[in-house]
C-alpha cells in the first residue's frame, strides 16, 4: 500500500535582524511526512528546529514558503481559522510539561476537549481511557506537584493527543528526563501515536531516540537533509 503524504513543507524561509547583520535561520526548507510515521528533526544549538517546529504548527509565519496539512494550504488561512485548525488537527508536545498547576491530570487532559465544545461527560472520558494507555490510571486526581517528570510528561502527551490531531508537533519532549525515563515515555508515545493514528515530528538531541525513529532529518544551514 502507498503511503499518503500527510503533511508538506516547501520553500521554507525565515530570517530575523541581528546586530551583525540579516540571521538567516531557514533556506528553502522542504520534506513531506507520511501518515503513521514518527520522523525525528535532528541538528546542531541554535540551528533553528525550535523556529521550524513554530512555523510549521502555525505558531510563526516563515519569510516565505508553503504548509499544507491533509491537502489544504494551511498559511493562505487567516489567523482564526489557523487557530481552529490547531485546535482539531495539530498536537503540541513541550520539553516542559507545560501543565495548569491547580487543576488534576484528568482535568488538564480534559481541557482541550472542553474548548472543542466536547461535555463535560464525552471529555472526561476521553481523558481517562488516554491516561490510562499511559499507565496513570492511579494518577488521574493528582495536580503536576505530585506527579514525578515521567508522569508529567505523560499527562501532557494525552492532553495533546486528546483532540485525536492528524499531526503531533514535539520540541524535545523528553528533554528534561532521565535516559532510562526518557526511553519509556518515547515508547509510550510513539505507541500511543500509532494506536491514535497520529503523525509526529520530534525534534531531538538523543541519538538514541532519533535511531528508534522511522526516519531521520537534520537541520543544517537553514535546509533539512537526510539522516542515517
Amino acid at each position: 500500500m502507498t503511503q499518503q503524504v500527510l503533511f508538506r513543507a516547501a520553500g521554507l524561509c525565515k530570517s530575523f535582524d541581528a546586530p551583525a547583520g540579516t540571521l538567516k535561520i531557514l533556506m528553502d526548507a522542504e520534506f513531506q511526512l507520511y501518515e503513521g510515521e514518527f520522523l525525528a528533526m535532528v541538528g546542531e544549538s541554535g540551528s533553528g528546529k525550535s523556529t521550524m517546529l513554530q512555523i510549521l504548527g502555525t505558531l510563526d509565519q516563515p519569510d516565505a514558503g508553503e504548509l499544507w496539512l491533509d491537502g489544504e494550504s494551511l498559511l493562505g488561512l487567516d489567523g482564526s481559522r489557523q487557530a481552529q485548525l490547531r485546535n482539531r488537527k495539530i498536537g503540541f508536545v513541550y520539553q516542559a510539561h507545560h501543565l495548569i498547576p491547580e487543576l488534576t491530570a484528568l482535568e488538564n487532559v480534559m481541557l482541550p476537549l472542553l474548548v472543542q465544545g466536547k461535555s463535560t461527560k464525552q471529555a472526561a472520558e476521553r481523558a481517562g481511557d488516554l491516561l490510562g494507555r499511559l499507565n496513570l490510571h492511579d494518577r488521574l486526581e493528582h495536580v503536576p506537584a505530585r506527579l514525578s517528570g515521567g508522569e508529567a510528561q505523560r499527562v501532557a502527551v494525552a492532553r495533546a493527543l486528546a483532540t485525536s490531531p492528524r499531526l503531533l508537533l514535539a520540541d524535545e519532549p523528553t528533554g528534561n528526563l532521565d535516559e532510562i525515563t526518557a526511553m519509556e515515555v518515547f515508547n509510550m508515545l510513539r505507541q500511543l501515536c500509532r494506536e491514535e493514528h497520529a503523525a509526529v515530528l520530534m525534534v531531538t538531541h538523543s541519538k538514541a531516540l532519533a535511531r528508534a525513529c522511522d526516519r531521520q532529518l537534520r537541520l543544517h544551514a537553514g535546509k533539512l537533509h537526510p539522516e542515517g
